[in-house]
């Protein structure tokens, strides 16, 4: 039964393990082992993992998995991912090789510009809050000069800062509004300690202006953060050949490319759709995000609001047919570091990097931007010829015959028995218990 405790993260980690064990597991021992199977052997590499987060017990493994034969703006890579959804890095690289005969991926990135701000109330005349603002705006700078000052010398740092009001549709909600370059970094918490020192110094000024009541010098600052939302970091990503090099086996390209075509116009218009959609999309978003040590969920977030910028949701990729050229393009927001964070912390994440030749944050945007848009590829490329479960069943059967610990002489045998046989979850089950019967 459970039960609460006190003082939990002050119990070394062997003793947070026993209360775990004791309090819900019947197998004590058996529960013990599994977690501490997971553990390294390498207590400095197990410690530093201890460390990433609070109350650790043991390690949570994915797969780590590589698609090769990426070229990227003529530049082949093999990209890293970590996910555990069977299926997707097969189709991540029979994209790439598909794509890689026909010129391969191009991208280019748009714009970097991150978001903060500072929510803060006002109640008074907004006039007298923009004379203000407009008064003080030099000293936002100047003294945040502390932490902006390094950035500042990579070519970084605070962009603008805007006044807005949002009393429209909050009584006496007001933000600073204030954009910044990170370069090479993610960002969030140089952009955190900036906006922080902002409200530190609208609340100070505030009680130091003439120009104010003694009730308008009250600013009530309620928070300062950064914002996931970022419509303009922006990364493009494309491909396009000629209409007859989609020709395939038993498909003419000329049919093919106007079926993607419409399964694309599906899923801009079609909010059903557009989330599975995008959903595909985001399989390869967030297997390279994960993989670099980057957030995936503030990516996911960010990804989703910019999928509803016209008023609904929709499609984030897009397609055509113009003058005999098929084109596939998709522009997508994506806050990415290569420096700070896991990202110089995390061995995996190190030799991830390593792998992609040490790109910048710019050129990390574009390699996640294709994985992305070469997954929904694969997707729709899929869904409007063979079906979606063919490919996926093939890996969907390993996963089935790996829960009942078959043997590799069971896995080939089951293998070619379901190569031209429906292969749902109760067939397999049927199968492997039919094989083992008659041994």
């Amino acid at each position: 039964m459970s039960k609460s405790i006190s003082g939990f993260s002050k119990l070394s980690k062997s003793k947070k393990i026993d209360w775990i064990v004791n309090t819900y597991f019947s197998n004590t021992d058996d529960a013990k082992r599994i977690l501490k199977q997971y553990w390294n052997n390498d207590e400095k590499l197990q410690q530093l993992h201890d460390e990433f987060i609070e109350n650790t017990i043991t390690n949570y493994y994915l797969p780590l998995g590589v698609a090769p034969n990426f070229l990227i703006n003529n530049k082949l890579y093999t990209i890293p991912m970590a996910i555990e959804e069977s299926s997707v890095v097969a189709a991540a690289s029979k994209a790439a090789k598909f794509w890689m005969d026909r010129g391969g991926f191009k991208t280019k990135v748009i714009s970097t510009t991150k978001i903060g701000h500072v929510h803060f109330l006002f109640r008074g005349n907004f006039d007298k809050l923009k004379t203000f603002f407009d008064s003080i705006k030099p000293k936002f700078y100047s003294e945040a000069k502390s932490i902006t000052q390094n950035m500042e010398k990579r070519g970084g740092g605070i962009l603008d800062i805007e006044l807005r009001s949002k009393t429209e549709e909050l009584n006496n909600y007001y933000q600073l509004h204030a954009k910044f370059e990170t370069l090479d970094a993610m960002g969030a918490n140089f952009i955190n300690s900036c906006l922080e020192q902002f409200a530190k110094t609208l609340k100070t000024e505030a009680l130091n202006y003439e120009g104010f009541t003694q009730d308008e010098k009250q600013i009530e600052v309620v928070m300062s953060i950064l914002s996931n939302y970022v419509p303009d970091c922006l990364v493009r990503a494309e491909v396009s050949c000629k209409v007859d090099e989609l020709t395939q086996k038993n498909i003419d390209g000329k049919a093919f490319a106007e079926k993607f075509v419409q399964a694309v116009k599906i899923a801009e218009i079609e909010t059903y759709r557009a989330v599975t959609h995008n959903k595909g999309i985001m399989n390869g978003i967030d297997a390279v995000v994960l993989a670099t040590g980057n957030d995936f969920r503030a990516i996911e977030a960010g990804v989703h609001a910019y999928a509803t910028k016209s008023g609904a949701y929709s499609s984030l990729s897009h397609a055509k047919i113009e003058n005999g050229v098929f084109s596939f393009w998709m522009e997508i927001p994506l806050a990415l570091g290569t420096v700070g964070g896991l990202t110089g912390l995390h061995p995996l994440v190190k030799l991830a990097l390593e792998m992609l030749h040490h790109p910048s944050a710019k050129e990390l945007m574009q390699i996640v931007a294709v994985a992305g848009l070469a997954q929904n590829f694969a997707a729709l490329r899929s869904l409007t010829t063979t079906g979606i479960q063919q490919g996926h069943m093939k890996m969907h059967l390993m996963n089935i015959l790996n829960q009942f610990e078959a043997t590799e002489t069971e896995k080939n045998i089951l293998s070619k028995q379901f190569e031209n046989q429906t292969l749902t979850h109760s067939a397999v089950v049927s199968a492997i218990e039919n094989l083992r019967s008659n041994n």
